[in-house]
């Protein structure tokens, strides 16, 4: 699988194929993880991490990139920076699996709705990037539409902002790693799976696990490695030959399907309040769509990666 390199400011064929297939892989995920809703959280969790290794292993083997891996893991301050994206990732996958069993579907398009922002906010924090009044502005009506859910709930939407917060985080801490996405995130699951190895081994020696349950559950825990590595992998060629603008407006596809996936398919209600957030973060995404669209014109040649 050949990463495609734009030559120009163009969006290239392959680049939107694969960074629109991993949305797609992502907005339909929810469906697969309700399938494990009588699983508790954190043994999904952990075979999600043992699992992606065998996936994650063989993209590289087979593109002849591991070279990158096997430096990393002789470097003892690349492992260290590794861990911290890696824990962010395994409370992640923790919160949104718990959130789509639990019914909170809608919250967790909520999270990735507002992510974008997010991330844009804590740039300006942590790296001092500049924002302009129209990314102030998305940022602003992205926060109202969290108070509204606040006020109305009487607390914090946790899954939204717990996903919001921690897939935030990661991206900041990804960013800064000195080796590519795919041996990024090879490395992060391997680190985890000795936790997850010792949780799933305590699930079976209790007899509270799944794995063997039922032939049903067991191929469903070891197909959390697929659909947990391959969209992540998908994501990473296709951010290589695409503008940041158009990611964007991808980034759109993935809440908006498990938003649909939430109201139509698992029948969770909507409600009041989130008929008045929704509409105040999809007005608050334009904002900052539009914010992206100006940019990429004074920036003809930016892309991601």
């Amino acid at each position: 699988m050949a990463a495609p390199t734009p030559s120009s400011a163009d969006d290239t064929r392959a680049g939107f194929a694969f960074a629109l297939s991993a949305y797609l892989f992502w907005g339909i995920l929810p469906v697969y993880m309700k399938a494990l809703a009588h699983v508790p959280p954190v043994e999904v969790v952990a075979h999600r991490v043992l699992w992606s290794i065998p996936v994650a292993g063989a993209v590289l083997l087979a593109t002849g990139r591991t070279a990158d891996l096997r430096a990393a893991l002789r470097e003892p301050r690349t492992l260290a920076m590794v861990a911290m994206p890696a824990a962010i990732v395994s409370l992640n996958w923790g919160i949104y699996v718990w959130a789509i069993g639990s019914g909170r579907a809608l919250d967790a398009a909520l999270g990735y709705y507002v992510n974008p922002l997010f991330s844009v906010f804590l740039g300006r924090v942590l790296l001092g990037e500049r924002l302009s009044p129209l990314k102030w502005a998305a940022i602003a009506l992205a926060a109202g539409a969290v108070a509204v859910l606040w006020i109305d709930a009487g607390q914090l939407p946790v899954a939204a902002v717990g996903l919001t917060v921690t897939w935030g985080f990661y991206a900041y801490f990804k960013r800064r790693l000195p080796i590519g996405p795919n041996q990024g995130f090879l490395l992060e699951v391997l680190l985890l799976s000795p936790i997850a190895l010792a949780g799933i081994v305590w699930f079976t020696a209790t007899g509270t696990g799944h794995f063997t349950a039922s032939p049903t559950d067991t191929a469903l825990l070891i197909g959390t490695g697929i659909v947990t590595a391959v969209p992540l992998i998908l994501y990473a060629y296709g951010a290589k030959g695409l503008r940041l603008s158009t990611i964007g407006m991808l980034q759109y596809v993935s809440p908006t399907l498990i938003l649909l996936t939430a109201v139509f398919v698992f029948q969770e209600p909507f409600g009041t309040a989130r008929s008045i957030a929704f509409p105040m973060i999809w007005g608050a995404l334009a904002i900052f769509t539009l914010a992206l669209v100006r940019e990429g014109r004074r920036q003809p040649g930016l892309t991601k990666g």
